[in-house]
């Protein structure tokens, strides 16, 4: 892959991508950076994992690495999520035969440990609690009838599904709280956040997003739909609610699909894509991609305690390590916004180097943000790096088409 590199300089062209918010650091050029990063990134209809150096010589494709068993079949690379001691990249595919799988890589070398895992229908977002002992994949089933779908959790030094939890239709965005204790993940056909206790494995709250009617729901509400069977009975009996066991359900819905029974679904109004954790654990941002709107939610109170006017639909989230800032793609927007969260203001609306954005990753120093772009058709996709400090693109990188997934790996001081 061709190595790009793109002048530091470049303040005034990082300008709005709509909305009129400009960024608010265009009167001098960022410093250089003093550190190379190492980021991984997923290009899901290429089927590869590229891992991309930004430093003082440029930004740059450092390595591809194949991913998949099966040459007639696109498995498509889609959740990245690195464990905190750096060692394993944990992974997602989306497709293959039957479905998509969870795999992990020993970084560095970046060899697979282990056969890949058999996961529910299409698995998607992934992250690792902070102890590395397990990874929770959100089963988005993008390709089945809109019935709910799961959770998927693997321990992962086996390489082990241990639970799959049903919670809602096309859940995205996995996310685990600072702590380890919980994992949130937005419902984007049931207008839901969902909390699921790592210690049981089982939902414990759940949280309406439907604009208008923002508020605590029950555990056991999997969505405005009903999935009966032919006797009029909940298909679903003795499996909802906070205090089923963890473990496998007896039937994943996402499975069965309209075979299980009738599904009636609301027209939804917000459409959360992420769910996003604050530095200190005390709130979740949820982004809605449908209303262009990000939702503080305060974790104690659950309850909105703010709201963010976004640019075009904003898609992942992430939060600077020191707590300041709430980064967000805006994937229909092809743009990245950045928000100042003592403030509660949108600083920078900056444009996106190609079409589709997609994740975000920041570095351990909450000096620079690296987002993903798809990008279309044969186009490659893109990996844009921003200074947070100056609020500008620093640097950009072709890769793989459909750039998706991306994690950040280490940083260094450069010499």
């Amino acid at each position: 892959m061709v190595s790009t590199r793109k002048t530091i300089g470049m303040l005034a062209a990082a300008a709005v991508a709509g909305g009129g918010v400009a960024s608010l650091a265009a009167q001098a050029a960022p410093a250089p950076p003093a550190h190379r990063y190492w980021v991984y990134v997923g290009a899901e209809s290429a089927d590869l994992i590229q891992r991309v150096r930004f430093g003082p010589e440029g930004t740059t494709v450092e390595k591809t690495i194949p991913v998949g068993e099966l040459a007639a079949e696109m498995e498509g690379p889609h959740g990245l999520a690195i464990s905190r001691d750096g060692k394993y990249l944990h992974l997602t595919t989306g497709h293959g035969f039957p479905d998509g799988k969870y795999w992990r890589y020993l970084l560095g070398p970046d060899t697979l440990v282990g056969a890949p895992t058999l996961l529910g229908n299409f698995p998607a977002s992934i992250d690792v609690s902070p102890d590395g002992l397990y990874a929770i994949a959100a089963n988005f089933n993008l390709h089945g009838d809109m019935v709910p779908s799961s959770q998927s959790v693997v321990y992962t030094p086996t390489n082990t599904e241990v639970a799959r939890i049903v919670t809602c239709t096309m859940p995205h965005g996995s996310r685990i709280s600072p702590d380890g204790r919980f994992q949130y993940s937005g419902c984007m056909m049931d207008d839901q956040l969902v909390e699921i206790d790592t210690r049981t494995f089982t939902v414990s709250r759940r949280f309406s997003v439907a604009k208008g009617k923002e508020g605590p729901l029950d555990p056991g509400d999997r969505g405005r739909h009903a999935m009966m069977a032919a006797g009029g009975h909940d298909a679903h009996a003795g499996h909802q609610g906070g205090g089923s066991a963890p473990a496998k359900p007896e039937v994943d819905p996402a499975d069965v699909g309209y075979v299980g029974g009738r599904h009636q679904m609301e027209p939804q109004s917000c459409s959360p894509t992420w769910a996003q954790p604050s530095a200190d654990g005390a709130k979740v941002y949820v982004a809605c991609n449908k209303s262009d709107e990000i939702l503080e939610v305060d974790v104690a109170r659950w309850a909105v305690s703010r709201r963010f006017a976004t640019g075009r639909g904003p898609y992942n989230l992430a939060v600077t390590p020191d707590g300041r800032l709430l980064l967000a793609s805006l994937k229909q927007g092809a743009g990245f916004e950045i928000f100042d969260l003592a403030a509660g203001t949108s600083v920078a609306r900056l444009r996106s180097s190609t079409t589709v954005s997609h994740g975000v990753a920041v570095s351990p120093d909450s000096r620079y943000a690296f987002v993903s772009s798809e990008g279309v058709g044969a186009a490659p996709g893109k990996v844009d790096v921003y200074d947070l400090q100056a609020r500008a693109k620093v640097g950009t990188v072709d890769v793989g088409q459909q750039a998706g997934g991306i994690a950040f790996w280490k940083m260094e001081p450069a010499r």
